[in-house]
């Protein structure tokens, strides 16, 4: 990838390659809150759970 810009069909291409190729469906993606990661509708389409991951919290993060 050479550009964030690049994430979108990158993302979209692997999911769907994944539901192909291994007969499953992706139930959660975890992220961080980048704006790349804004795929509302097409979470929602495909039935993807969209969890925001935020840097530096101790408790997502499984810093003690």
């Amino acid at each position: 990838m050479h550009n964030k810009s690049e994430t979108r069909m990158h993302l979209t291409s692997f999911i769907n390659f994944v539901e192909n190729k291994f007969e499953t469906k992706i139930k959660v993606i975890r992220s961080d809150n980048g704006h790349v990661f804004k795929m509302n509708e097409f979470f929602s389409f495909k039935g993807i759970i969209h969890q925001i991951h935020y840097v530096e919290t101790l408790k997502q993060n499984g810093i003690a």
